[in-house]
Protein backbone atom coordinates (compact mmCIF):
# COMPACT_ATOMS: atom_id res chain seq x y z
CA UNK A 1 0.00 0.00 0.00
CA UNK A 2 1.58 3.41 -1.22
CA UNK A 3 0.91 6.07 1.57
CA UNK A 4 -1.40 9.27 -0.23
CA UNK A 5 -1.60 11.19 2.92
CA UNK A 6 -0.36 12.20 6.36
CA UNK A 7 -3.08 14.11 8.58
CA UNK A 8 -1.68 15.37 11.86
CA UNK A 9 -4.59 16.98 14.69
CA UNK A 10 -2.79 18.90 17.07
CA UNK A 11 -4.87 19.08 20.28
CA UNK A 12 -3.62 22.47 21.55
CA UNK A 13 -2.80 21.69 25.15
CA UNK A 14 -4.77 18.14 25.83
CA UNK A 15 -2.05 16.77 28.16
CA UNK A 16 -1.61 13.24 29.54
CA UNK A 17 0.07 13.72 32.70
CA UNK A 18 3.04 15.49 34.25
CA UNK A 19 6.50 14.51 32.77
CA UNK A 20 9.30 13.47 35.43
CA UNK A 21 10.83 16.72 35.07
CA UNK A 22 7.46 18.70 35.88
CA UNK A 23 8.97 19.88 39.11
CA UNK A 24 11.29 22.06 37.38
CA UNK A 25 8.44 24.09 35.59
CA UNK A 26 6.43 24.28 38.80
CA UNK A 27 4.03 21.49 37.12
CA UNK A 28 3.77 18.50 39.56
CA UNK A 29 0.49 16.73 39.78
CA UNK A 30 -0.55 18.53 36.27
CA UNK A 31 -2.75 16.08 34.15
CA UNK A 32 -4.75 17.93 31.81
CA UNK A 33 -7.07 15.20 30.78
CA UNK A 34 -6.87 13.06 33.94
CA UNK A 35 -7.68 15.70 36.37
CA UNK A 36 -10.77 17.23 34.15
CA UNK A 37 -12.02 13.62 34.36
CA UNK A 38 -11.64 13.65 37.70
CA UNK A 39 -13.05 17.06 38.50
CA UNK A 40 -16.34 16.46 36.25
CA UNK A 41 -16.88 12.87 37.64
CA UNK A 42 -16.14 11.37 34.05
CA UNK A 43 -15.62 12.48 30.56
CA UNK A 44 -17.51 10.74 28.17
CA UNK A 45 -15.54 10.58 24.59
CA UNK A 46 -16.91 7.27 23.19
CA UNK A 47 -15.06 7.60 19.85
CA UNK A 48 -11.49 8.43 21.12
CA UNK A 49 -12.21 5.94 23.48
CA UNK A 50 -12.50 3.05 20.89
CA UNK A 51 -9.30 4.45 19.14
CA UNK A 52 -7.60 3.65 22.52
CA UNK A 53 -7.36 6.89 24.86
CA UNK A 54 -7.93 4.94 27.44
CA UNK A 55 -5.44 2.75 27.01
CA UNK A 56 -2.82 5.93 27.11
CA UNK A 57 -3.52 6.65 31.04
CA UNK A 58 -6.21 6.09 33.32
CA UNK A 59 -9.75 9.17 32.37
CA UNK A 60 -12.47 8.31 34.75
CA UNK A 61 -15.45 7.62 31.99
CA UNK A 62 -13.13 6.57 29.38
CA UNK A 63 -13.13 2.08 29.00
CA UNK A 64 -9.00 1.14 28.86
CA UNK A 65 -10.96 -2.18 28.25
CA UNK A 66 -12.31 -1.96 25.20
CA UNK A 67 -11.17 -3.38 21.62
CA UNK A 68 -9.41 -0.51 20.24
CA UNK A 69 -9.42 0.40 16.03
CA UNK A 70 -6.30 2.56 16.26
CA UNK A 71 -2.62 2.70 17.57
CA UNK A 72 -2.07 4.40 20.86
CA UNK A 73 0.86 5.57 23.13
CA UNK A 74 2.23 9.03 24.30
CA UNK A 75 5.17 11.18 23.93
CA UNK A 76 7.87 13.00 25.49
CA UNK A 77 9.27 16.13 24.66
CA UNK A 78 12.88 16.11 24.54
CA UNK A 79 13.05 20.21 24.23
CA UNK A 80 13.69 22.91 26.44
CA UNK A 81 10.14 24.53 27.67
CA UNK A 82 6.30 23.75 27.38
CA UNK A 83 5.89 26.11 24.30
CA UNK A 84 3.41 25.98 21.46
CA UNK A 85 6.43 27.10 19.58
CA UNK A 86 8.58 24.04 20.33
CA UNK A 87 6.00 21.62 20.66
CA UNK A 88 4.99 21.60 16.80
CA UNK A 89 8.91 21.93 16.08
CA UNK A 90 10.19 18.96 17.82
CA UNK A 91 7.20 17.26 16.21
CA UNK A 92 8.19 18.01 12.50
CA UNK A 93 11.98 17.48 13.44
CA UNK A 94 13.52 20.39 15.90
CA UNK A 95 14.61 19.72 19.03
CA UNK A 96 15.00 23.39 21.03
CA UNK A 97 18.02 22.98 23.20
CA UNK A 98 17.87 26.34 25.00
CA UNK A 99 14.48 27.53 26.06
CA UNK A 100 12.57 30.84 24.45
CA UNK A 101 12.98 33.85 26.95
CA UNK A 102 10.59 34.32 29.55
CA UNK A 103 9.78 37.33 31.32
CA UNK A 104 8.18 37.61 34.66
CA UNK A 105 8.71 41.03 35.23
CA UNK A 106 8.16 42.63 32.27
CA UNK A 107 10.18 43.46 29.08
CA UNK A 108 13.78 45.31 30.16
CA UNK A 109 14.06 48.99 29.26
CA UNK A 110 16.01 48.76 26.68
CA UNK A 111 13.29 46.44 24.02
CA UNK A 112 10.12 48.87 25.37
CA UNK A 113 12.19 52.20 24.53
CA UNK A 114 13.05 50.55 20.93
CA UNK A 115 9.77 49.59 20.52
CA UNK A 116 8.26 52.57 20.88
CA UNK A 117 10.42 54.33 18.85
CA UNK A 118 9.43 52.33 15.83
CA UNK A 119 5.29 52.57 16.40
CA UNK A 120 5.83 56.40 17.32
CA UNK A 121 3.88 56.30 20.75
CA UNK A 122 3.64 54.81 24.19
CA UNK A 123 2.76 51.76 25.24
CA UNK A 124 0.72 50.39 28.96
CA UNK A 125 1.12 47.08 30.40
CA UNK A 126 4.54 45.75 30.09
CA UNK A 127 3.85 43.22 32.30
CA UNK A 128 2.80 39.17 33.12
CA UNK A 129 -0.99 39.32 33.14
CA UNK A 130 -4.33 36.83 31.75
CA UNK A 131 -5.31 38.90 27.98
CA UNK A 132 -8.93 38.95 29.21
CA UNK A 133 -8.11 40.56 32.46
CA UNK A 134 -5.72 42.92 31.20
CA UNK A 135 -7.85 44.62 28.86
CA UNK A 136 -10.53 45.12 31.26
CA UNK A 137 -7.87 46.92 33.32
CA UNK A 138 -6.41 48.56 30.30
CA UNK A 139 -9.43 48.80 27.96
CA UNK A 140 -10.77 52.38 28.99
CA UNK A 141 -7.21 53.88 29.12
CA UNK A 142 -6.13 52.53 26.04
CA UNK A 143 -9.20 54.15 24.05
CA UNK A 144 -8.57 57.42 25.51
CA UNK A 145 -4.55 57.68 25.06
CA UNK A 146 -4.77 54.99 21.89
CA UNK A 147 -1.68 53.28 23.53
CA UNK A 148 -1.39 49.61 22.70
CA UNK A 149 -1.02 47.41 25.51
CA UNK A 150 1.76 45.52 25.72
CA UNK A 151 2.15 41.96 27.92
CA UNK A 152 3.34 38.90 28.28
CA UNK A 153 2.73 35.26 30.20
CA UNK A 154 4.69 32.64 31.55
CA UNK A 155 5.00 31.55 28.02
CA UNK A 156 7.83 33.15 25.76
CA UNK A 157 5.34 35.85 24.24
CA UNK A 158 5.40 39.56 23.55
CA UNK A 159 1.50 40.38 23.03
CA UNK A 160 -0.02 43.17 22.05
CA UNK A 161 -3.81 44.04 22.53
CA UNK A 162 -5.67 46.68 20.98
CA UNK A 163 -8.80 48.19 20.05
CA UNK A 164 -9.86 47.41 16.46
CA UNK A 165 -11.66 51.08 16.35
CA UNK A 166 -8.72 52.34 17.85
CA UNK A 167 -5.69 50.84 16.07
CA UNK A 168 -6.95 48.87 13.01
CA UNK A 169 -5.57 45.46 12.28
CA UNK A 170 -3.06 45.82 9.68
CA UNK A 171 -1.43 48.85 11.87
CA UNK A 172 -1.76 46.15 14.73
CA UNK A 173 -0.06 43.34 12.84
CA UNK A 174 2.49 46.30 11.28
CA UNK A 175 3.29 46.68 15.23
CA UNK A 176 4.08 43.25 15.84
CA UNK A 177 6.59 42.65 12.41
CA UNK A 178 7.89 45.58 14.26
CA UNK A 179 8.25 43.74 17.39
CA UNK A 180 9.06 40.91 15.45
CA UNK A 181 12.16 42.62 14.03
CA UNK A 182 13.39 43.52 17.67
CA UNK A 183 13.03 40.84 19.43
CA UNK A 184 16.20 38.61 18.43
CA UNK A 185 19.44 37.24 20.16
CA UNK A 186 18.78 37.08 23.50
CA UNK A 187 14.99 38.34 23.27
CA UNK A 188 14.13 36.28 20.49
CA UNK A 189 11.06 35.18 22.11
CA UNK A 190 9.07 32.53 20.41
CA UNK A 191 6.33 34.37 19.41
CA UNK A 192 4.69 37.75 18.69
CA UNK A 193 1.25 38.02 19.14
CA UNK A 194 -1.82 40.28 17.74
CA UNK A 195 -4.70 40.23 20.53
CA UNK A 196 -7.14 42.54 18.94
CA UNK A 197 -10.53 43.49 20.82
CA UNK A 198 -13.48 45.22 20.58
CA UNK A 199 -15.61 47.04 22.72
CA UNK A 200 -19.17 45.93 23.15
CA UNK A 201 -22.41 46.34 25.62
CA UNK A 202 -19.48 48.14 27.88
CA UNK A 203 -17.32 44.86 27.58
CA UNK A 204 -13.99 44.64 26.38
CA UNK A 205 -14.17 41.50 24.03
CA UNK A 206 -11.14 39.52 22.04
CA UNK A 207 -12.05 39.23 18.49
CA UNK A 208 -10.83 36.20 16.33
CA UNK A 209 -8.50 38.09 13.79
CA UNK A 210 -5.43 37.26 16.67
CA UNK A 211 -2.20 36.43 14.57
CA UNK A 212 0.87 34.92 15.74
CA UNK A 213 4.53 36.39 14.28
CA UNK A 214 6.95 33.18 15.31
CA UNK A 215 10.46 32.91 14.77
CA UNK A 216 11.15 30.75 11.75
CA UNK A 217 12.35 27.33 12.65
CA UNK A 218 15.96 27.11 12.53
CA UNK A 219 16.31 23.96 10.27
CA UNK A 220 13.92 22.48 7.63
CA UNK A 221 11.10 20.58 9.29
CA UNK A 222 9.46 17.47 7.88
CA UNK A 223 7.20 19.80 5.92
CA UNK A 224 9.93 21.73 4.26
CA UNK A 225 11.39 17.96 3.07
CA UNK A 226 7.60 17.00 1.84
CA UNK A 227 7.25 20.57 0.04
CA UNK A 228 10.80 19.89 -2.02
CA UNK A 229 10.00 16.70 -2.94
CA UNK A 230 6.73 17.89 -4.42
CA UNK A 231 3.89 17.17 -2.24
CA UNK A 232 1.12 19.06 -0.52
CA UNK A 233 1.21 20.59 2.41
CA UNK A 234 -1.27 22.07 4.11
CA UNK A 235 -1.62 23.81 7.49
CA UNK A 236 -4.96 24.58 9.34
CA UNK A 237 -5.88 27.09 11.79
CA UNK A 238 -2.75 28.35 13.45
CA UNK A 239 0.16 26.32 12.02
CA UNK A 240 1.42 28.87 9.27
CA UNK A 241 2.11 30.89 12.03
CA UNK A 242 3.69 28.46 13.88
CA UNK A 243 5.90 27.37 11.37
CA UNK A 244 6.41 31.18 10.32
CA UNK A 245 4.76 30.44 6.96
CA UNK A 246 7.47 27.97 5.66
CA UNK A 247 7.13 24.51 4.49
CA UNK A 248 3.38 25.02 3.17
CA UNK A 249 2.03 25.12 0.16
CA UNK A 250 -1.60 26.16 1.31
CA UNK A 251 -2.86 27.84 4.34
CA UNK A 252 -6.17 27.24 5.96
CA UNK A 253 -6.64 30.56 9.01
CA UNK A 254 -9.94 29.61 11.01
CA UNK A 255 -11.96 30.81 13.37
CA UNK A 256 -12.27 28.26 16.34
CA UNK A 257 -12.27 24.57 16.54
CA UNK A 258 -15.62 23.82 14.72
CA UNK A 259 -13.99 26.10 11.64
CA UNK A 260 -11.05 23.98 12.08
CA UNK A 261 -12.91 20.63 11.91
CA UNK A 262 -15.11 21.77 9.50
CA UNK A 263 -11.83 22.85 7.47
CA UNK A 264 -9.86 19.69 7.74
CA UNK A 265 -12.75 17.33 6.78
CA UNK A 266 -13.45 19.75 3.67
CA UNK A 267 -9.78 19.24 3.14
CA UNK A 268 -10.31 15.61 3.23
CA UNK A 269 -12.70 15.63 0.61
CA UNK A 270 -9.89 17.08 -1.92
CA UNK A 271 -7.76 15.14 -3.68
CA UNK A 272 -3.90 15.99 -3.16
CA UNK A 273 -1.03 14.14 -1.95
CA UNK A 274 1.19 14.90 0.85
CA UNK A 275 0.10 16.38 4.59
CA UNK A 276 -2.18 18.32 6.53
CA UNK A 277 -1.66 19.47 9.48
CA UNK A 278 -4.14 20.99 11.30
CA UNK A 279 -4.28 23.02 15.23
CA UNK A 280 -7.33 23.33 17.65
CA UNK A 281 -6.64 26.59 19.37
CA UNK A 282 -9.62 26.61 21.65
CA UNK A 283 -8.76 24.12 24.31
CA UNK A 284 -5.45 25.74 24.87
CA UNK A 285 -7.23 29.67 24.57
CA UNK A 286 -10.08 29.45 25.12
CA UNK A 287 -10.63 26.83 27.77
CA UNK A 288 -6.83 26.07 29.85
CA UNK A 289 -5.19 29.70 30.04
CA UNK A 290 -9.09 30.23 31.40
CA UNK A 291 -8.98 27.62 33.91
CA UNK A 292 -12.51 26.60 32.28
CA UNK A 293 -12.84 22.79 32.80
CA UNK A 294 -16.33 22.69 31.91
CA UNK A 295 -15.41 24.37 28.78
CA UNK A 296 -12.74 22.37 28.02
CA UNK A 297 -14.23 19.28 28.67
CA UNK A 298 -17.35 19.95 26.24
CA UNK A 299 -14.80 20.70 23.76
CA UNK A 300 -13.11 18.02 23.86
CA UNK A 301 -16.89 16.48 23.19
CA UNK A 302 -16.78 18.19 20.27
CA UNK A 303 -13.73 17.18 19.07
CA UNK A 304 -15.31 13.44 19.57
CA UNK A 305 -18.26 13.88 17.63
CA UNK A 306 -16.10 14.39 14.79
CA UNK A 307 -14.62 11.83 14.50
CA UNK A 308 -16.80 9.88 12.61
CA UNK A 309 -17.40 11.84 9.91
CA UNK A 310 -13.04 12.56 10.10
CA UNK A 311 -12.64 8.72 9.93
CA UNK A 312 -15.54 8.16 7.14
CA UNK A 313 -13.47 10.77 5.16
CA UNK A 314 -10.28 9.07 5.16
CA UNK A 315 -9.10 7.42 2.21
CA UNK A 316 -7.61 3.62 2.22
CA UNK A 317 -3.61 5.66 1.52
CA UNK A 318 -4.11 7.86 4.83
CA UNK A 319 -2.89 7.88 8.05
CA UNK A 320 -4.55 9.37 10.69
CA UNK A 321 -2.50 10.77 13.38
CA UNK A 322 -3.98 13.02 16.84
CA UNK A 323 -1.97 14.37 18.97
CA UNK A 324 -0.98 17.60 21.28
CA UNK A 325 2.15 20.00 21.80
CA UNK A 326 2.33 20.14 25.65
CA UNK A 327 -0.78 20.55 28.43
CA UNK A 328 -2.71 23.34 29.97
CA UNK A 329 -4.67 22.00 33.02
CA UNK A 330 -7.30 23.80 33.86
CA UNK A 331 -7.74 22.03 37.25
CA UNK A 332 -4.68 24.11 38.80
CA UNK A 333 -4.15 27.22 40.26
CA UNK A 334 -1.97 27.90 37.19
CA UNK A 335 -3.05 29.84 34.43
CA UNK A 336 -0.05 28.43 31.85
CA UNK A 337 1.02 26.08 30.22
CA UNK A 338 2.12 22.71 31.78
CA UNK A 339 5.07 20.17 31.25
CA UNK A 340 2.84 17.17 30.12
CA UNK A 341 3.56 14.36 28.09
CA UNK A 342 1.01 14.19 25.45
CA UNK A 343 -1.50 11.35 23.57
CA UNK A 344 -0.57 9.75 20.40
CA UNK A 345 -3.53 7.94 18.53
CA UNK A 346 -2.55 6.46 14.96
CA UNK A 347 -5.30 5.25 12.45
CA UNK A 348 -5.51 4.05 8.90
CA UNK A 349 -7.54 1.71 7.32
CA UNK A 350 -4.56 -0.10 5.59
CA UNK A 351 -2.56 -0.31 8.99
CA UNK A 352 -1.76 -3.51 11.02
CA UNK A 353 -3.72 -4.49 13.67
CA UNK A 354 -3.82 -2.31 16.46
CA UNK A 355 -1.56 -2.12 19.29
CA UNK A 356 0.35 -0.01 21.92
CA UNK A 357 3.10 2.35 20.61
CA UNK A 358 3.96 2.73 24.55
CA UNK A 359 6.00 5.95 25.93
CA UNK A 360 8.08 7.63 22.94
CA UNK A 361 10.73 9.50 24.11
CA UNK A 362 10.20 11.84 21.72
CA UNK A 363 7.87 14.26 19.94
CA UNK A 364 9.83 13.90 16.80
CA UNK A 365 9.11 10.21 16.77
CA UNK A 366 5.90 11.41 15.08
CA UNK A 367 8.03 13.39 12.57
CA UNK A 368 10.40 10.29 12.22
CA UNK A 369 7.43 8.00 11.20
CA UNK A 370 5.79 10.48 8.75
CA UNK A 371 9.35 11.02 6.84
CA UNK A 372 9.58 7.04 6.32
CA UNK A 373 5.86 6.96 5.44
CA UNK A 374 6.50 9.73 2.55
CA UNK A 375 9.50 8.60 2.20
CA UNK A 376 11.48 11.71 2.72
CA UNK A 377 14.53 13.08 3.63
CA UNK A 378 16.30 11.22 7.18
CA UNK A 379 15.74 13.70 10.21
CA UNK A 380 18.48 14.09 12.63
CA UNK A 381 16.20 13.14 15.51
CA UNK A 382 13.48 11.00 16.65
CA UNK A 383 12.76 7.28 16.37
CA UNK A 384 10.50 6.05 13.88
CA UNK A 385 7.72 3.47 14.70
CA UNK A 386 6.82 2.62 10.76
CA UNK A 387 7.48 -0.50 11.82
CA UNK A 388 4.67 -0.98 14.33
CA UNK A 389 1.99 0.59 11.77
CA UNK A 390 3.04 -1.69 8.70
Amino acid sequence: MIIQRVIIIVLDSVGVGAMPDAHLYGDEGSNTLGNIADILGGLRLPNLESMGLGRIIHIKGVSPSITPSGFYGKMSEVSAGKDTTSGHWEMMGIVTEKPFPTYPHGFPKEIISTFISKIGRSILGNKPASGTEIIQELGKQHIETGYPIVYTSADSVFQIAACEDVIPIPELYKMCEMAREILTGEHAVGRVIARPFILKNGQFIRTDRRKDFSLAPPSSTVLDHALQKGLDVVGVGKIGDIFAHKGLSEEIHTHDNQDGITQTIKCLKRTFKGILMTNLVDFDMKYGHRNDVKGYADALKTFDNSIPEIIETLGKGDVLFITADHGCDPTTSSTDHSREYVPLLVYGKCLNSPASLGTRQSFADLGATVTEILNLRPLHCGRSFYGNLF
